[in-house]
């Protein structure tokens, strides 16, 4: 993985928080990033390029408006007054390749001197057991800060531990001996183990990262919410008021006073507003 800087830019060693998204399920952590890029007004520092990362390019994702300006598939925000880079990833991983592009993203952010990487994603709503939305969208996290992925902090907050997490478990620790060298891909779980039901949140992006972040050493938090493909604005919105608790983040209020800055791209995220006369 290799960074490029924007002209006279360059990743500021203060900024030593980093939050990651981990492509899923209705793209909740991608979308969280963007409202945390737009109402932080962080600026882009530069792009990275990974040969896992399938490319793409599009117009300019946060306006106010359109200034053709190129947004690439793995871009680099700082917002220096919240000591913050947020890294937005705008396209998928080489299939099967999740666990090649971990090794990479977790050497660049090592030696780029992050102390702390935050990863947002999103869990099929179809797995959750003990559903209870009684207190609205209920978020899980997954820690470094301690072995079976306690962290006090989050449980403060009202968050509660993803229990399928279990470090101990066959999928979780072939991440964890892969990330750490331990065993090679050639040690690679067979098909029937890779389709067993408990494996699916090991199985996940989410999991690759942490577990190779982890393994240089980093503190690493994962954010995680339930959801189902459609339209997941709100559990984006949800998701990114959970990073601003998490780590105390204050940021400008909109012009229109809102905490929150929709970003320019999201004007055709879903498309148009349905045709009432069908109806």
């Amino acid at each position: 993985m290799e960074f490029f800087p924007e002209e006279s830019k360059h990743l500021h060693e203060d900024c030593s928080t980093l939050i990651v998204p981990a492509l899923s399920i209705g793209n909740v952590g991608q979308l969280a990033a963007d409202l945390l890029i737009s109402s932080m007004d962080a600026e882009r520092v530069g792009y990275l390029d990974d040969p896992y990362v399938l490319p793409c390019v599009g117009n300019d994702a946060y306006g106010p408006s359109p200034q053709g300006i190129l947004a690439l598939p793995l871009e680099a925000y700082e917002s220096s007054s919240s000591a913050l880079t947020i890294l937005q990833q705008r396209s998928p991983i080489v299939k099967g390749r999740i666990l090649e592009f971990a090794k990479d993203l977790a050497d660049f952010v090592a030696g780029s001197g992050k102390k702390h990487v935050v990863i947002l994603s999103s869990l099929d709503f179809r797995m959750w057991q003990n559903v209870d939305m009684s207190s609205g969208l209920q978020m899980y996290y997954v820690s470094s800060a301690n072995i079976d992925g306690m962290d006090e902090n989050c449980e403060q907050l009202g968050w509660k531990k993803l229990k399928e997490y279990d470090p101990s478990q066959k999928h979780w620790k072939y991440l964890s001996d892969l990330a750490e060298g331990n065993i090679t891909r050639e040690d690679i779980l067979s098909d029937e183990d890779e389709q067993e039901e408990e494996n699916y949140y090991a199985s996940l992006p989410f999991a690759a990262l942490f577990s190779f972040l982890k393994a240089k050493g980093l503190k690493v938090t994962c954010l995680l919410c339930y959801c189902s493909e459609g339209d997941n604005i709100s559990d984006a919105f949800q998701l990114a008021e959970a990073v601003s608790k998490f780590l105390k983040l204050s940021h400008p209020t909109s012009a229109s006073g809102e905490k929150w800055r929709v970003p320019l791209s999201w004007r055709t995220l879903y498309g148009p507003p349905p045709d009432v006369s069908m109806f």
